[in-house]
């Protein structure tokens, strides 16, 4: 009976919920002890020995001995010995423990302890209390592979006294040092950081040094502040020779939806204009009956400002709201927008500076007629500050402070019918009717306008496919169009449709035109072919071809404003040829191209793109031809290479670089390159750019950064294939 009492005993120095001695009944909940060898002591000791396991609420215990000593009611164990916390992300480690009978009071000598199996913290002795608070003394905190070699690990943070608060996922240090390869490089009376195991916490981020030809040399250093589980704010100050600047972003998510600011002041020594900044923000939140709410602010004091600080390279700031309903068969939008020009060239006041926009669609399916029906509706509004009654520098006939009103009405009805050997054909017909509102008309023009525009079409497509043995499939389709469509283009403003893409998304399009101030008019024919090859090796091409040809030329609208641009591919009876392929096989290689090509097969309009992408390359390149329109606002030929990429050369480097070159003049527009040490308790990052670009208020600019991160205490950087092992 004395024996059976000595178990019990050590069965409740396991459990939370042991019971006093003498106790009739097991706890509900006992621990269990698997153990070699058991011996019961004359002086009320339990002893375990070899290979001793103990499993209790989740949490683990291994050592080699465990003695139970009834009458001080403590565990003695020795080592080495391991506690696992339930879930395994918290690790204790020690030489040899004195705890009582519960795990949760005790003192661990040659303590280690391990977090995520990445951050380690070592002490020459642990007091352990509330199993939750750990106080270290002599200690050591990395998250560094540390080998059995003597060597000490790369960084460290040694205090003379520590505290692990599992609880609240902190890291409390009292007079720290940071070590660099054992050599002290920093002292910290106070230090507190989070212990890797949360993914929200309060603190410093990753510090930089920068060394701009504008900015100057000096160190930016942001700070993290949580206000709970849905908002935070980051605060960057910089400090440099020639600058000083505060950085704020506050983020928010709500039941439903989420905002974002971002903004910062600065004072320059290289500006005239004092305190300049900017302000950028973004929400977005669910409304009932499915309606979605958007806003966005973009404002800057001046022209330069984003990107003398590399903020960003906009050249057209938006903001605006917009309410958003999309459903199966129908759509809602209404938005309002205000632009702002920072571009040299482009004048905010005689531009629309305030854009209106609402959009209906809906789509029925007569029983009766068959097919589908879509009827919409479309108002646009856009508003300059300018009142000029008189042309400006970019010789419009109207007037420099025009605003123009367009409502729209449209209805569309589709069927759509399988006919002998797989042929599909479609029917389209479709009334629409458009009116104008303009104000400040200037010389000549009217102030109103109503055009009402009838539209057919008929298109045949041809599908066809083939298997091979091999499991490839070929897929080819023939398609073409006959439309037709009335009415007369009305003398208003051209300016929503000034520039046109010819692509193979408006291929078969009645009209091409992207709004409605002006449309396709008469009869048109346009035939496409595309191909497709796919193998089960991932080996995929495609190729698309198009073209249009009209019975007439399209008419000059009474404004004398041109119809199509010349370099659209649409301004003659015969439009350009259009081409667009794409490539991809199973290494990461992706090939896609497009272009318009005259009747001599010159191209008119260019681009293309080569990317190769896997595990340790992620390689680009892009080139872009445009030739010379003025009607698109392009007094020059535009012919851009574009290169991009990342190169991981070794386990733990990396090289990154970003070129940007205009061929037309022959002279760089950008250029970047970096170099990134990166392993599991560091990452270090070595970059240079510079801007060639230069107008009359924006000067070149060279940066040089250098970044040190200590990874281990974020959640996000556990990337296990940069953690070096330890070699014998």
């Amino acid at each position: 009976m004395r024996a059976f009492r000595l178990i019990l005993a050590l069965l409740g120095a396991l459990s939370a919920v042991a019971g006093p001695a003498g106790a009739q009944e097991l706890p509900p909940d006992p621990a269990m002890l698997v153990a070699d060898d058991l011996v019961l002591g004359t002086d009320d000791r339990l002893i375990a020995r070899g290979n001793v396991e103990a499993f209790f609420e989740g949490r683990r215990l291994t050592a080699r001995e465990i003695v139970y000593d009834r009458a001080s009611d403590q565990l003695e164990i020795t080592g080495p010995l391991t506690l696992t916390e339930e879930g395994g992300t918290v690790v204790l480690v020690a030489d040899s423990a004195t705890l009582d009978r519960d795990l949760v009071n005790g003192i661990l000598r040659g303590a280690r302890i391990v977090m995520q199996d990445h951050i380690q913290l070592a002490a020459a002795q642990m007091r352990r209390s509330d199993a939750r608070v750990n106080e270290l003394y002599k200690a050591s905190v990395t998250s560094c592979r540390v080998c059995e070699t003597g060597r000490p690990p790369l960084w460290q943070i040694r205090a003379k006294r520590m505290i692990h608060d599992q609880q609240k996922q902190r890291l409390y240090f009292y007079g720290a040092q940071l070590r660099v390869l054992d050599t002290p490089v920093l002292y910290l009376p106070r230090l507190q950081m989070p212990d890797g195991t949360v993914d929200r916490a309060t603190g410093f981020l990753t510090p930089s040094l920068i060394n701009s030809s504008l900015l100057g040399t000096g160190m930016r250093v942001p700070y993290f502040i949580t206000f709970g589980d849905s908002r935070d704010l980051t605060i960057a100050p910089l400090w440099a020779t020639d600058a000083r600047r505060i950085e704020l972003r506050y983020r928010q998510v709500f039941r439903r939806g989420e905002i974002e600011i971002e903004t910062a002041l600065a004072e320059d020594d290289f500006s005239s204009r004092g305190t300049r900044g900017y302000l950028f923000a973004t929400g977005r939140f669910d409304l009932p009956r499915d309606f979605t709410l958007k806003f966005g602010v973009e404002l800057t004091s001046d022209d330069t400002f984003l990107l003398d600080h590399g903020f960003s390279d906009k050249d057209r700031l938006q903001s605006g709201v917009e309410l958003e309903r999309a459903r199966r068969d129908e759509y809602i939008r209404l938005a309002l927008d205000h632009f702002q020009s920072l571009r040299v060239n482009e004048k905010n006041s005689t531009m629309p500076s305030v854009i209106a926009n609402g959009d209906y669609e809906r789509r029925l399916f007569p029983a009766r007629l068959g097919g589908e029906l879509r009827l919409s509706a479309q108002a646009h509004s856009h508003l300059r500050t300018s009142d000029l009654r008189l042309d400006g520098a970019d010789f419009d006939r109207f007037a420099d402070g025009h605003d123009v009103t367009r409502l729209t009405t449209e209805a569309n009805w589709v069927r759509q019918w399988l006919l002998g050997a797989g042929v599909l054909g479609t029917i389209q017909a479709g009334l629409a009717m458009d009116h104008f509102e303009i104000d400040e008309i200037g010389a000549t023009g009217n102030s109103q306008a109503t055009e009402i525009t009838p539209s057919a079409a008929i298109r045949l497509r041809w599908p066809l496919m083939k298997v091979t043995r091999g499991g490839a499939a070929h897929v080819i389709e023939p398609v073409a169009q006959l439309a037709w469509s009335g009415g007369s283009d009305p003398d208003v403003p051209f300016e929503q449709s000034s520039a046109v893409e010819f692509d193979e998304g408006n291929l078969f399009n009645i009209s091409r035109f992207p709004a409605a101030d002006r449309r396709e008019r008469g009869l048109s024919s346009a035939v496409g072919l595309s191909y497709a090859r796919i193998t089960p090796a991932g080996w995929q091409g495609r190729l698309a071809l198009g073209h249009v040809i009209r019975e007439d030329r399209l008419r000059e609208p009474p404004d004398g404003a041109p119809t199509f641009s010349e370099s659209s591919g649409l301004s003659e009876r015969h439009s350009d040829l259009l081409m667009a392929m794409q490539l991809r096989d199973d290494t990461g290689l992706v090939v896609t191209a497009r272009g318009l090509f005259d009747d001599e097969f010159d191209a008119t309009k260019a681009e293309a793109r080569v990317s190769w992408q896997n595990a340790r390359t992620d390689l680009g390149a892009t080139y872009t031809w445009l030739p010379e329109d003025l009607a698109e606002s392009r007094p020059f030929t535009v012919s851009e290479w574009s290169f991009d990429g990342r190169y991981r050369f070794a386990d733990h480097w990396s090289a990154s670089g970003e070129w940007r070159y205009d061929a037309s003049t022959d002279r760089s527009i950008r250029a970047r390159a970096g170099l990134t040490y990166t392993n599991e308790c560091v990452d270090i990052t070595l970059s240079v750019s510079r801007r060639f670009t230069s107008t009359t208020v924006l000067e070149p600019e060279t940066n040089i950064g250098f970044t040190v991160g200590l990874r281990g205490f974020s959640s996000a950087s556990l990337d296990k294939s940069f953690t070096r092992t330890c070699r014998k």
